[in-house]
């Protein structure tokens, strides 16, 4: 069974202690502290694997906890840092925090490793605190506690052209008959459920890499059916092709299929109809127009060209398919060849101790000051200048209750408030 989801829990290792100890040798008295300090935590990585194309075996091991590194030891001696636990998934992964399903990286493109989660720093043994008043400090400082995330999997096939349409339209039959793609073909009354791909070859070297996306009901951007196990596989591709039943054989209407499938598409993101789109015409063989009749290719030209073209074809006798393939081939060109990669929305170094470091609200000649360790590591990971990241400050000021804070103070609107250096008006 294609596995395309899959839900874990990850957790980076802990750093180790810093050692508390004296140096006692013969000859040398009061030889004062050589704890050493801790070994840092594994951390928490994620690679691409090219032998892999599904989750599967995320069903059958659901937690990776990496090692925690060793304590120090006496005489100077540092603790061994502990080894990082890679874990293996394939190109086109994407890694949500599962509570918000916000992105932490998309293992697409160029991002082959990414570490996701950072193992703890060893703690500093007592070595380290030796001052010229506290000639033998009896404390060292404990290895920072590892990182634990529960995250959302989900596996998006990446490819240059997707197929959509309602099941037994002809979408396994059409990419069986231009591509190395082996689906099942049976004249079935449900849809197919694994996402199929296969390279398509045209002459002189050219060519795209095409997806029979599992069948669409309506309802989908609701859930209904497979619901988001389609429209899932759909957001990387750059071209859609609605493949429609031209000849009506199970009594659809193509016209009515294609308008419902562009209403499920815009209700699940409005951005996938602004992809090129061709209309694949299929099962033209089988088209019977009785006398005085409507030449259904005819009706679907006059509906939707010349926005989305028709190109009747048969998957069967392979009537019309060159003409369709080098129509998509002439599409692609028009688009970005860049690989749609999903952005970060989730930043886990946000995760280390941010709830247990200070900060301070108060205010200065009229200007309300906000400063403190947690206003600072924020502000040294976000860049202000991006709308993202100005959203992620808003949130972060918000959720810390630090705009509670602010209001309780008696701030108003167009009042100054100001962080490490730099200042803001306040609105609502």
């Amino acid at each position: 069974m294609f596995a395309d989801r899959a839900k874990i829990f990850i957790k980076s290792g802990k750093g180790g202690d810093g050692h508390v100890s004296f140096r006692r040798e013969l000859y040398v008295p009061a030889g004062g502290p050589d704890g050493g300090n801790g070994g840092k935590g594994g951390d928490i990585i994620f690679e691409v694997d090219d032998g892999l194309n599904t989750l599967t075996d995320f069903r059958q091991v659901r937690k990776y906890v990496a090692q925690s590194g060793e304590a120090g030891g006496k005489r100077r001696c540092s603790g061994k840092s502990a080894e990082d636990l890679v874990i293996k998934v394939p190109e086109g992964t994407v890694i949500k925090e599962f509570e918000s399903g916000k992105v932490i990286a998309d293992m697409s493109g160029e991002n082959r490793r990414e570490v996701i989660l950072k193992g703890g720093k060893g703690g500093l043994g007592n070595m380290n605190y030796a001052t010229s008043t506290m000639q033998a400090p009896k404390y060292a400082q404990p290895g920072q506690p590892g990182q634990e995330l529960w995250v959302q999997l989900e596996l998006k096939v990446i490819a240059d052209v997707g197929l959509v349409g309602f099941p037994n339209v002809g979408k396994s039959t059409l990419i069986s008959r231009v591509s190395n793609a082996k689906p099942k073909v049976a004249n079935y009354h449900f849809t197919t459920l694994d996402p199929h791909l296969g390279v398509v070859d045209l002459d002189e070297g050219k060519g795209f890499v095409m997806a029979d996306i599992p069948g669409l009901i309506e309802g989908a951007s609701q859930g209904v059916g497979l619901g988001y196990d389609f429209l899932r596989h759909i957001e990387r591709t750059k071209v859609l092709i609605h493949v429609v039943d031209a000849a009506s054989t199970e009594g659809r209407d193509p016209v009515e299929d294609i308008r419902s499938i562009c209403h499920e598409l815009e209700a699940y993101n409005p951005e996938l109809l602004k992809r090129p789109q061709l209309i694949a015409a299929n099962k033209i063989d089988s088209i019977f127009v009785e006398d005085g009749g409507e030449d259904p290719v005819e009706r679907l030209k006059r509906e939707f060209e010349p926005e989305i073209p028709v190109y009747p074809i048969s998957g069967v006798t392979g009537q019309g398919i060159r003409e369709l393939l080098y129509a998509v081939y002439d599409k692609l060109q028009t688009v970005d060849q860049a690989p749609v990669i999903f952005e970060k929305e989730f930043d886990t170094n946000a995760l280390r101790n941010a709830e247990n470091l200070p900060y301070t609200v108060e205010v200065v000649d009229g200007v309300y000051v906000v400063e403190g360790p947690r206003i600072e590591k924020m502000l040294g990971y976000t860049n202000l200048e991006s709308e993202k990241g100005f959203v992620f400050f808003q949130n972060f000021l918000r959720e810390n209750g630090i705009l509670e804070k602010l209001e309780e103070l008696g701030i108003q609107e167009g009042d100054t408030v100001r962080m490490y250096g730099l200042e803001f008006d306040y609105y609502k």
